[in-house]
């Protein structure tokens, strides 16, 4: 009842995204909201430009300024959007696709330094670092990599030389306790140990587990990454701000509509985020089909789970893992998080990434729109409006 007892108890009560603090407001405590329709709010999270542009990604951060001619954007982070206006100059996408290079042999630096992997930063920088738990799926993002790993060694080598190359990137921590955590950890680093050294496919594709992931690590990752993942099952997520630091870094997102994804998506623009999978208001009705046994699993995602059966990563036994995606219901199994029902949606919003990275200036060009729609999400804006809309304090400026 500790819940209960801080809406009773608090003066107000705020969610951390739109979506969250609907899901709150509709869902949660509905019935609270009847006795007190003013006590509930939404602040959405924010993150700080100061170290997550400016400090962390010099390259851009001197760019940014350059074309506004000021860098009050560090303190004002609306003024990004006076990049909209140059999206398409080119001038700026050679200084814009410079930088990012950059910071992407900065990364393959780093990734050498500390796993002895190679990777080209001329393939696309596919990241996803954040705790490591079922609900952010990262299950999903590994399936996804043994599934185009599998396509690429049943395609002839001149098919290959067709594909968008690409690295995987994956880093977070799982709790000590969490089992099926750790076991997704171990399968990224199984597949990457096959995958990495098979000499047919490692031109195109390559899987990387980041280890000891922390913000300094993090303020290497981000400026070089170029595609990011953040694929929760729509409504489990409270807000996230990782997505925000990427953004705000010029990568692309793809995702679903979960937590401050749907405000991104709105403030960077629709063609400028990969969506994929499954709304938050379906997600009941989904595992109540799936209790029922109606769920038809598609055979990309079968396929890619034989493949792991097949003992083709190792001779780990995956079984516990991946029963947890099977069955109807029940304890460890179910697939509560629908990573089989998003599993199509995901893989084709996939193949949508890898045709628009063949076209560098529509990709320039999304990046640049990345950052320009960022402004919202300063953390600046969240504490002004928690001191005016909350706590009814007003700032002290420095003299």
């Amino acid at each position: 009842r500790m819940a209960n007892l801080c809406v009773v108890a608090a003066h107000t009560v705020n969610g951390v995204a739109e979506l969250h603090s609907n899901i709150l407001k509709e869902e949660l405590f509905a019935d609270y909201l009847s006795i007190w329709p003013k006590k509930f709010q939404n602040k959405t999270n924010g993150i700080t430009p100061r170290r997550w542009l400016r400090f962390c990604n010099p390259e851009l951060s001197e760019i940014v300024t350059k074309w506004l001619k000021t860098d009050q954007w560090a303190s004002n982070l609306d003024l990004l959007t006076g990049l909209r206006k140059f999206a398409d100059d080119e001038k700026l996408h050679a200084e814009w696709a410079a930088a990012k290079l950059a910071s992407k042999k900065r990364l393959a630096k780093h990734v050498l330094d500390v796993t002895g992997i190679t990777i080209d930063p001329n393939s696309l920088f596919d990241i996803q670092i954040k705790r490591i738990h079922e609900y952010k799926r990262q299950l999903m993002n590994i399936l996804g990599a043994v599934y185009r790993y599998k396509k690429l060694k049943e395609m002839s080598a001149e098919e290959r030389q067709k594909v968008t190359p690409r690295t995987v990137m994956v880093g977070g921590k799982a709790f000590a306790t969490y089992t099926n955590a750790k076991r997704i950890v171990k399968l990224v680093n199984d597949v990457g140990a096959v995958v990495n050294n098979d000499a047919d496919v490692n031109k195109y594709l390559k899987v990387v587990f980041i280890p000891n992931y922390n913000v300094s690590v993090a303020e290497v990752l981000i400026p070089g990454s170029e595609l990011s993942q953040h694929i929760s099952t729509a409504g489990m997520e409270a807000s996230g701000t990782s997505n925000m630091k990427f953004s705000l870094n010029g990568c692309v997102i793809i995702g679903t509509l979960d937590g401050a994804n749907v405000e991104i998506r709105e403030e960077v623009g629709q063609d400028n985020f990969f969506l994929f999978g499954a709304k938050a208001d379906q997600i009941a009705g989904l595992r109540k089909e799936r209790e029922n046994g109606l769920f038809k699993p598609d055979p990309r995602f079968e396929g890619a789970k034989q493949f792991i059966r097949s003992g083709a990563f190792g001779t780990y036994d995956y079984t516990p893992l991946l029963d947890s995606l099977e069955g109807n219901t029940g304890f460890g199994r179910g697939d509560y998080f629908l990573v089989g029902y998003d599993f199509p949606s995901y893989i084709e919003a996939q193949a949508r990434v890898d045709e628009a990275y063949k076209d560098k200036k529509k990709w320039i060009k999304m990046s640049i729109l990345n950052t320009a729609g960022s402004g919202k999400f300063s953390s600046d804006r969240t504490i002004d409006q928690y001191a005016k809309e909350i706590w009814g304090i007003s700032a002290c400026p420095v003299p």
